[in-house]
């Protein structure tokens, strides 16, 4: 028989009966409040204290054999060894701890206490989704390895997993292969994505500085205008991806802000735009930035002004490695049934510094379903709780599978 807790969400989530695991959906209940109890008390960044401090007093309690805290200044590892330790297996599992800057837009009774944030791309559902997988897997150790929980901050924007690895983590952990997850609005619950090679883009950001000559608006002529510097520019920096990337390769070069004068008859001195340039590929972001470089000191000499460019690599491409990315999907089948994987998703030009990890170890990273729901970082988002079993009998599945026990 299906437990209640189970019944319960597959009815809401309107999804045929997989392999979820029973003790899993047992702790439903348990998770979900969780979950929720993280979303009402979101935080930022590195400063993720209450949080992370809830995640290593609950390791402790379910028995982990090592929960180190303050890795990656707020980051927790919890560790676990199965039954045997004989095959010197050592599997990672991450999950985000941050949440994002936004003011919540909902009625939900665990709406954001904090005003100004909230868990607007489902990193409280990822936190507490590890922690039940924490207790399953603690209680039933049917592996044969280690298994290592990485619970991390700052991947909104902080870069939280490359302070992690620089560490140690990957190291100290003997973390061989490694593996993370994120929930997808538009693909139903019960539903996974993934593909091998590059998964979701390397973000890469600008800032240009022009400097004109400023004067009345009246008299253009004695002035160098950055505005219309800048108007060529931003132009031009739309050639990058339409002239001089492969058309088979993928690349975005947004201009994102304009910052320059205050009155309506000044031409103002400077100019300062920001962005963002998104590639899949070493090459494209090479090229990339050589051109942007171009073509800002083109433009502005052409108009007579002056201009810096500060061009900064971000977090790399996420990359799933072949093997590790076959496997995965194998035990996303396992979960929610063959039909239920689509392999050939097409990439995801946003970032994810999930990449600093698999740039050190082997290992994928797959999109599950969150049904259909606000879009991630919008202010009416919210993780939907149906999706957890689902992610909780991923992540167990894939220590068990991963490490058999013997």
């Amino acid at each position: 028989a299906v437990p209640k807790a189970q019944q319960r969400l597959l009815s809401q989530s309107q999804e045929v009966f997989m392999p979820i695991i029973n003790r899993v959906a047992d702790l439903v209940d348990d998770i979900t409040a969780w979950r929720r109890d993280f979303h009402e008390h979101p935080e930022l960044l590195f400063d993720v204290h209450r949080t992370a401090g809830i995640v290593a007093d609950k390791l402790k309690a379910f028995g982990c054999d090592q929960v180190v805290t303050g890795l990656g200044r707020t980051g927790i590892v919890g560790g676990i060894r199965g039954r045997g330790v004989a095959s010197g297996r050592v599997i990672g599992l991450r999950a985000d701890m941050d949440g994002l800057p936004i003011e919540e837009a909902s009625d939900l009774p665990y709406r954001s206490k904090a005003s100004g944030k909230m868990h607007a791309c489902g990193h409280d559902g990822h936190t507490a989704m590890l922690l039940g997988a924490a207790r399953y897997l603690a209680e039933t150790r049917n592996f044969d390895g280690t298994a290592v929980l990485i619970f991390q901050p700052a991947e909104e924007g902080g870069g939280g997993a490359r302070e992690m690895v620089q560490e140690g983590l990957i190291e100290r952990f003997a973390v061989q292969e490694v593996y993370g997850l994120h929930n997808m609005p538009g693909i139903p619950i019960g539903r996974f994505a993934i593909r091998p090679g590059p998964m979701m883009a390397a973000a890469d950001r600008f800032s240009i500085r022009l400097e004109g000559k400023g004067g009345h608006a009246a008299r253009p002529h004695e002035c160098v205008d950055p505005i219309v510097v800048a108007a060529h520019m931003i132009t031009a920096l739309q050639t990058i991806a339409s002239r001089n990337v492969n058309p088979l390769d993928s690349a975005v070069v947004s201009v994102c802000a304009i910052k320059t004068g205050e009155a309506f008859n000044v031409i103002p001195q400077t100019a300062t735009l920001l962005g963002t340039v998104r590639t899949l590929k070493p090459e494209a972001r090479d090229l990339c930035e050589a051109r942007l470089r171009a073509i800002v000191e083109s433009i502005s000499s052409a108009f007579g002004a002056t201009a810096t460019a500060a061009y900064e690599r971000g977090y790399p491409v996420t990359f799933n490695h072949p093997e590790q990315t076959d496997f995965m999907a194998k035990v996303a089948a396992e979960v929610g049934g063959a039909s239920a994987v689509d392999t050939t998703v097409p990439p995801v030009m946003g970032a994810e510094d999930f990449s600093y990890m698999l740039e050190k170890r082997p290992g994928a990273y797959i999109f599950m379903g969150n049904g259909d729901t606000a879009g991630g970082h919008h202010p009416a988002y919210d993780f939907n709780d149906a999706a957890i079993p689902y992610g909780v009998s991923l992540w167990a599945k894939i220590v068990e599978t991963g490490m058999p026990a013997r």
